[in-house]
C-alpha cells in the first residue's frame, strides 16, 4: 500500500499523541488506578532471595545490545541518542508508544548480552528504575508492561539479584516481588491476552524461585487454563500469529526446565502442547530461518528461533496443512509458499488480528519473494493499525473493502475482524505438483461476489501459478443493476527484492542473486510504492498491483473477473 488506510498523527505533538493512544491503545492502554491502602498492600514482605533462577531460551540480541552500549536507543522509527550513560526515561519519549515498551525492558537481556560493561550498565537502569518508578505508577505499572517487565527481569537471574551491592540487590528483590503482588492481584480481571498469558507463567516462576512451591498448584492450573484458551488443537496460537506461537514456546520452555531443576514433576498439559508449538514453529520457519509474519507478528530473529527449536528433543512433526490455524503450505524444492485460510480469532483474541484472507508469503530458499506489510509491535500504534487492512496484504481487495469486517469488542475497546464467511481451501498433490483451491465470502453479503484463488505449484520449484477470480453464486440470482465494481489484486514484495518491469513482464531480483519473472494475463500490472514492518522499523518497498472492474453477474471464468499470473525462475545471465 502506498499509505496507510488510517490517519497517521504526527506524535511530536503531545496532544495528537494522547488521541492516538486513546484510539488505538484500547483498555490496556488505560492508567492503572492505585489507592493508598492497595499500594500498602503491595510492599507486603520482602522474600529472603531466589533459590532458583529462571534460564532464557532465546539468545540476547547482540546488534541492539551494542547499540544500547552507544546510548542509542530506537524501538520502531523513533529513536533517543542519550549523552553517555544517560537515562532513557529521564527526558521526554518522542510517544507513549515509545515509553510503553522501553519500560516493558525487552531490551535487558540485550545488554547483559554485551559482557561485563553491558551487565553494569544494565544493573544501573534497573536501580535507576527503581529509584524512579519502583513504588507505582499509574502509566508503567499498567499489567502488559508490568507482566513484560517483571518476566524479563527474573530472566535476567543471578547478573541482576545477586551482583553488587547487597543493599541494591535487597532493593530488587523487594520490588520484583511487589509488582508480582501486583501481576497477581490484577490477573483474574484482566483481558488482555498477552498479560494474561505472561501473568500465568509469572506466578509458576515466582511459586517455584521465591515462594517455596507456594501457590505452585493454583498457578500451574491457571497457566493450564491459559494454554487451553489461547492454543489451538494444531499448536497455533489462537491470535493466529506464528511469532507469538514463538514466544509462548519459549516462556513454556523456560518454566519447563525450571521445574526440571526444582525437582518437581513437569505437568502433563506441557508435554502436551510442547511438541505441537514446535511443530507449529518448523511449520512457519521460512528458508532464511525466521518465520512468515502474519498478523501481529513480525518476522523474528532466526537465531531466536533456531535457539527454540533446539531445546525440543527429537525432530519436529511434518505437515502441509494447520488445519486449526487455518494456514496451509506448498513446498516444491527451494519454492516455499504460506497461504492464510482461516477465518478470524473469537474476541478478544483479535484485538491485532488482520483481514489478509487468502494473502500468502513467498520464498525461494533463503530469499523472500512476496509477503504482506508484516507487522512489528514495536511500531507506532496508527501504523499497525493500517497493516491489519486488506489492502496490505498480498491478496485481492474489492471497492475498498476488507475481506473482514472490523468491529469494535467493548471489553477491550479494540477492534477486531469478523469473518470472512465461507473462508476454505482444498489441495491435491499429484506427482510432486500441487494445486491448491482456496476461497472466501466476506463479499457475499455486500457485493454478490465470492473470492476464489487457485494455485499450481511445479514440482520442480520453479514456477508458482495462480487465478484470481470474482464469482457470483447461482443461488444469489443475477443483480439487476448489473454494474461493475473495483478491484485490486496486491502482491507486496519483501524490501530485500529489487523489481523492474521489462516489457510485458516484471523481473524480481532476490537478495540471494536468484531472479524470478512476473507475468499477467491482465491489461496492465504496475509497481506501486509499500511498506514492510515486519523487521522491526518501516521500510520501503514496493508492491505489484492489478487492478480492474468486476461485473457483478461474473462467473470468473473469464476477464475482468478472472485474472491469471505466474511467477517464474529464470536462470541468470551467463
Amino acid at each position: 500500500m502506498s499509505a496507510p488506510d488510517v490517519e497517521l498523527v504526527t506524535e511530536g505533538d503531545p496532544s495528537s499523541d494522547a488521541a492516538l493512544w486513546r484510539r488505538f491503545g484500547g483498555v490496556a492502554g488505560d492508567d492503572v488506578k492505585a489507592t493508598a491502602v492497595y499500594r500498602m498492600r503491595l510492599a507486603g514482605t520482602a522474600p529472603d532471595g531466589f533459590g532458583l533462577h529462571l534460564k532464557p531460551v532465546i539468545p540476547p540480541d547482540m546488534f541492539r545490545g551494542e547499540a544500547l552500549m552507544g546510548d542509542r536507543w530506537r524501538i520502531g522509527h523513533d529513536r533517543l541518542q542519550l549523552e553517555p550513560g544517560g537515562v532513557p526515561w529521564a527526558q521526554p519519549a518522542p510517544s507513549r508508544h515509545f515509553a510503553d515498551r522501553l519500560h516493558r525492558f525487552d531490551w535487558l537481556g540485550d545488554l547483559f548480552g554485551q559482557g561485563a560493561a553491558g551487565a553494569d550498565r544494565a544493573r544501573f537502569l534497573v536501580d535507576n528504575w527503581i529509584a524512579a518508578f519502583g513504588k507505582f505508577h499509574g502509566f508503567y505499572w499498567r499489567l502488559a508492561p508490568t507482566t513484560a517487565r517483571v518476566w524479563n527481569w527474573m530472566l535476567a537471574g543471578a547478573a541482576l539479584f545477586e551482583t553488587g551491592d547487597e543493599d541494591a540487590c535487597k532493593l530488587r528483590l523487594a520490588v520484583v516481588a511487589r509488582q508480582i503482588r501486583h501481576v497477581e492481584a490484577g490477573y483474574e480481571g484482566c483481558n488482555d491476552p498477552r498479560a494474561r498469558w505472561r501473568a500465568a507463567c509469572i506466578l509458576v516462576a515466582a511459586a517455584l524461585t521465591l515462594r517455596g512451591a507456594r501457590g505452585l498448584e493454583t498457578a500451574s492450573a491457571q497457566l493450564e487454563a491459559e494454554c487451553t484458551a489461547q492454543l489451538l488443537a494444531d499448536g497455533g496460537h489462537v491470535c493466529r500469529s506464528p511469532q507469538r506461537t514463538l514466544e509462548a514456546l519459549a516462556d513454556l520452555l523456560v518454566l519447563r526446565d525450571l521445574l526440571d531443576r526444582a525437582g518437581r514433576t513437569v505437568p502433563s498439559f506441557f508435554e502436551k502442547w510442547i511438541p505441537r508449538m514446535v511443530s507449529m514453529v518448523s511449520f512457519f520457519r521460512t528458508g532464511d530461518g525466521a518465520l512468515c509474519a502474519f498478523n501481529d507478528g513480525g518476522e523474528s530473529r532466526p537465531e531466536a528461533v533456531e535457539a527454540v527449536l533446539d531445546h525440543q528433543d527429537g525432530a519436529a512433526r511434518r505437515f502441509s496443512f494447520a488445519m486449526k490455524s487455518g494456514f496451509q503450505k506448498l513446498q516444491a524444492h527451494e519454492l516455499s509458499l504460506v497461504l492464510d485460510a482461516g477465518a478470524a480469532p473469537p474476541r478478544p483474541y483479535g484485538g491485532h488480528a488482520h483481514a489478509g484472507a487468502l494473502g500468502f508469503e513467498l520464498s525461494d530458499g533463503p530469499a523472500r519473494i512476496v509477503s504482506s506489510c508484516g507487522f512489528s509491535p514495536e511500531i507506532s500504534l496508527d501504523w499497525q493499525a493500517a497493516v491489519r487492512r486488506t489492502a496490505a496484504h498480498s491478496t485481492l481487495g474489492l471497492a475498498g473493502r476488507d475481506s473482514a469486517a472490523f468491529e469494535r469488542f467493548e471489553a477491550t475497546r479494540l477492534l477486531v475482524p469478523i469473518g470472512p464467511e465461507g473462508i476454505s481451501a482444498k489441495r491435491l498433490e499429484e506427482a510432486n505438483e500441487i494445486w491448491l483451491d482456496a476461497q472466501h465470502a466476506g463479499w457475499k453479503s455486500s457485493f454478490g461476489l465470492i473470492h476464489r484463488r487457485r494455485l499450481f505449484m511445479s514440482g520442480d520449484g520453479e514456477r508458482l501459478t495462480g487465478e484470481d477470480a470474482l464469482v457470483r453464486p447461482i443461488s444469489q440470482g443475477l443483480d439487476e443493476e448489473g454494474s461493475f465494481i473495483g478491484f485490486d489484486i496486491r502482491f507486496h514484495l519483501h524490501p530485500s527484492v529489487t523489481a523492474l518491469v521489462t516489457g510485458d513482464a516484471i523481473q524480481l531480483k532476490c537478495e540471494n542473486g536468484a531472479l524470478w519473472r512476473f507475468r499477467t494475463t491482465h491489461a496492465e500490472a504496475r509497481l506501486e510504492s509499500s511498506r514492510y514492518l515486519g523487521r522491526g522499523l518501516v521500510e520501503s518497498t514496493e508492491q505489484i498491483v492489478m487492478s480492474g472492474r468486476a461485473d457483478r453477474n461474473g462467473d470468473g471464468s473469464e476477464p475482468p473477473n478472472c485474472v491469471r499470473w505466474v511467477f517464474r525462475r529464470e536462470k541468470a545471465a551467463g
